[in-house]
């Protein structure tokens, strides 16, 4: 659907441009733009790659590991159902620490992975209705669009790429809001989540 609401927007633009004889602002602002991206995905591509760096050196010397063990008990209280020991915890955890720390595209393999443990999870537990979320999945996407974010890594590359005089200005104002949104997602799920009737899945 956003295919069609996109390719009419561009169609309606070029109609309206070519009568109003501004075709050629149309094609050098394209342009501009086609450059623009580029710069700025390089730019972007330049940051992940430091943070994704950073990332590895403290899964080496166990800070991640360290990080997960800590919030092991919240992970517990939020998905109760899920087995102490299952795989999906240590990816949801995974997860859960790079969306902190601000990395939300390294954050999305592990979050892939936990949605996949946690569809094996539903097999194992005999449930028919494979293709319907399970309450766990459901708490899980919920966190994960919520997160909490300590430094917004993409934020300040985008201030930064745009001349900001202090990029990281937003740090503050991102730390409240999405402990904010995170609060409120947690309420939600908890809340929503009482009998274990969250998704459409049969309560457990």
């Amino acid at each position: 659907m956003l295919n069609y609401i996109w390719a009419f927007m561009i169609l309606i633009g070029v109609v309206f441009s070519a009568f109003t004889g501004n075709m050629q602002s149309v094609t050098e602002a394209a342009l501009d733009s086609a450059k623009e991206a580029v710069s700025l995905c390089i730019t972007m591509a330049g940051v992940m790659a430091l943070w994704m760096g950073l990332m590895k050196i403290a899964e080496k010397e166990g800070l991640l590991a360290g990080m997960t063990r800590l919030i092991s008990p919240l992970l517990s209280w939020l998905f109760p159902r899920i087995p102490r020991e299952h795989p999906a915890k240590k990816y949801i955890a995974t997860n859960m620490v790079a969306n902190i720390l601000g990395l939300g595209w390294a954050a999305t393999p592990a979050g892939l992975m936990a949605m996949k443990e946690l569809a094996k999870l539903e097999e194992e537990r005999g449930n028919k209705n494979l293709h319907i979320a399970s309450n766990e999945m459901c708490n899980f996407l919920i966190l994960n669009i919520s997160s909490l974010q300590l430094i917004p890594v993409n934020m300040i590359a985008y201030r930064s790429k745009y001349g900001s005089v202090n990029p990281t200005m937003i740090i503050g104002p991102a730390i409240v809001a999405t402990l904010l949104s995170t609060v409120a997602a947690v309420v939600f799920i908890k809340i929503m989540d009482r009998g274990g009737k969250c998704s459409g899945s049969s309560s457990r």
